[in-house]
């Protein structure tokens, strides 16, 4: 069993990563062990290719199973913001006098505001938002602060059941593997890409995929708001691919040739070669293209924004990560000036893995490194 490390499954809509890490000093990490599969992805809540979904778990946790000396029994799996839900209660419980707020008080809130699980979705773990005290005082943890009421405003994460059938059955021959962790990766990112200080109002956070994206409110510890939809840098790939009448590998490659910020100087015409023939482009053109193709994308974060009524959040900054956010350039500047909001990108504060598309695996590994010294110090404690 591993001691120390954690081993994780993060699952994007292009590729699955298996990692085996422990933690490093100053907040990094030790990656021991990294596998990586791409497979057919999803859209629209659906695996595309449940066969290929299979096929990638299992060859990335067989390799890490095989490169790793100690016997694994622990699975940390990311859940998609496709395959996940968020529920939000606002709950109240009353002492009968005031009182200093005990740890089993909140477990006690957080008990009876729980979801009942259905046969679409299952509930997998919580997070906290903030606590009103009587005094109408709204802090992030009220452990140890005096009160006779205690507010909870909480949000519980679902995952989808077909989802989590799937993801049992692909570990199904690893008998050693006995237990399988469900991570939402909207929770884990929020957690640990955005910083506390941002958190403890509302801060936003858009996740940049391939082929799905989501798009999140965040607060305090959790979570207020959360929308997935089936759009990415792929599904610009399929629009140049109609709109040029081109392959699709040769639309997907010269994503990474536009510059969305070309200025006077740059090339007229981009140009690529794909199976012995020249595809040559005018890059004006392919930049236009481009820019439609993220004004959809902008549209439905826009229409978030409209579904959220919650909280204004006019001037807040939009956080920006996701494997795509690199790949096309200057498309951040193109979303920031489309939404006519600040737009940061946000990555993992660690050497090499600086990059907004390693931000979901390592967020799925702080989390579960917090969740192994979390139980690990409750644990000692009744040694």
């Amino acid at each position: 069993m591993l001691s120390k490390s954690v081993a994780v499954l993060d699952i994007r809509s292009s590729e699955i990563t298996s990692v085996v890490a422990e933690r490093g000093v100053n907040n990094t990490f030790i990656v021991k062990s990294k596998f990586a599969h791409a497979y057919e992805g999803y859209a629209e809540g659906q695996l595309l290719d449940i066969r290929s979904f299979e096929t990638a778990v299992q060859s990335v946790v067989q390799s890490t199973l095989s490169a790793v000396n100690e016997k694994i029994k622990t699975f940390y799996v990311s859940i998609p913001g496709e395959f996940s839900d968020v529920i939000n209660s606002d709950n109240v419980i009353s002492f009968p006098s005031s009182k200093k707020v005990s740890r089993s008080d909140v477990k006690n809130l957080e008990e009876s505001s729980y979801p009942k699980d259905d046969k679409i979705w299952r509930t997998v773990c919580d997070g906290k938002l903030f606590f009103v005290l009587s005094d109408k005082r709204k802090v992030i943890n009220p452990i140890g602060m005096p009160t006779d009421s205690l507010r909870g405003r909480m949000c519980f994460y679902r995952c989808k059941q077909s989802f989590a059938d799937c993801v049992t059955n692909a570990f199904h021959p690893f008998a050693g593997i006995t237990h399988i962790v469900f991570v939402p990766s909207v929770h884990a990112q929020a957690m640990y890409l955005v910083a506390p200080e941002r958190r403890d109002e509302y801060a936003v956070l858009f996740d940049f995929g391939y082929i799905s994206s989501s798009f999140s409110v965040i607060c305090g510890n959790g979570v207020a708001y959360c929308e997935s939809f089936s759009l990415g840098a792929g599904h610009i790939a399929v629009y140049l691919m109609e709109a040029l009448e081109i392959p699709y590998d040769v639309a997907a490659a010269i994503l990474d040739k536009v510059n969305l910020n070309a200025g006077e100087g740059s090339p007229a015409t981009i140009e690529h070669y794909h199976e012995g023939k020249l595809y040559k482009f005018d890059a004006a053109t392919l930049r236009q293209k481009v820019a439609e193709g993220l004004d959809l994308i902008c549209e439905a974060i826009e229409e978030c924004y409209a579904n959220f009524t919650e909280k204004n959040l006019d001037g807040k900054p939009v956080y920006i990560t996701g494997e795509c956010v690199n790949t096309i350039r200057g498309a951040t500047d193109h979303i920031s000036n489309r939404l006519v909001r600040s737009v940061n990108i946000a990555a993992p504060n660690i050497p090499y893995y600086d990059k907004p598309q390693f931000s979901s695996l390592f967020s799925l590994i702080d989390y579960a490194l917090n969740e192994k010294e979390s139980s690990s110090f409750f644990g000692s404690l009744f040694k």
